[in-house]
């Protein structure tokens, strides 16, 4: 079985790569010179294609729940991040989302330009204050006069399945700014596509779309809350997707 568990790993993390560079050539690099709207509709058929490739070579599903308490117009959507898995597969489930993400991300050939067209919004995160700034005053752009959906991990960066919290005030402060309602968004895809490494294991990754915490608490209340409620739905699908992975005779830890 672990010999079968890395073949599968392996063929997909081939043919991922393979599709992402094809994807790139042949449909990004044209959609470079079209109106926004075509880079975004090549992101969304690249994500879906990558979570096809996902279930028939490594057999891993995904599910999402809570899709009706996703409100109309902009607004924030605060997820777990556990593996690179959300980064791609979010895009499905929101019409016009924007990123915040790490600059360095933005210099990578083809792909970078390909999220400057998208208009995600780069950050430095050595200077931390200008920062924030600078993703506040794009971000009540791109949701105030552009309506779209603001998404961000507030701890970050990926964190192992079933590490200790480590969410960051940045989030607060634009709940606090944006005035807008914040989606929060628990899920276990760290069981099946672990942080840094080579497996991919098969079963369903769970995604769980809670309630929108709405406008006007306090930041130290909205933070409070926030992390309360991904933990407590993240810590339920951690603990269904372990169940699921020892009844087939998977080890999580491994």
């Amino acid at each position: 079985m672990r010999a079968m568990l890395v073949l599968r790993s392996l063929l997909f993390n081939v043919l991922f790569y393979l599709n992402l560079i094809l994807w790139l050539i042949f449909a990004a690099l044209p959609a470079l010179v079209l109106p926004r709207r075509y880079m975004l509709w090549v992101a969304l058929s690249w994500a879906r294609s990558a979570l096809w490739l996902m279930r028939v070579t490594a057999g891993t599903r995904y599910e999402i729940t809570g899709l009706e308490n996703i409100p109309q117009g902009g607004m924030m959507v605060a997820a777990k991040h556990q593996s690179f898995w959300e980064t791609f597969a979010l895009v499905t489930i929101f019409q016009d989302p924007v990123f915040i993400l790490k600059r360095e991300l933005t210099w990578i050939p083809f792909f970078g330009w390909c999220l400057w067209k998208m208009r995600m919004i780069p950050v430095n995160r050595g200077a931390r204050a200008r920062a924030l700034s600078h993703v506040t005053r794009r971000a009540k752009v791109e949701l105030g006069q552009n309506g779209r959906q603001l998404l961000i991990f507030p701890e970050g960066t990926r964190r192992p399945a079933g590490a200790p919290p480590a969410y960051k005030f940045g989030v607060a402060h634009l709940y606090a700014e944006l005035g807008v309602p914040c989606v929060p968004v628990a899920l276990n895809s760290g069981l099946y596509w672990p942080r840094r490494k080579f497996l991919r294991r098969p079963g369903t990754i769970r995604v769980e779309i809670l309630p929108p915490i709405l406008p006007g608490m306090s930041k130290e209340a909205f933070q409070a809350q926030l992390q309360d409620r991904i933990e407590t739905a993240s810590d339920r699908l951690l603990a269904t997707g372990r169940g699921e992975l020892a009844r087939i005779g998977q080890d999580p830890l491994a």
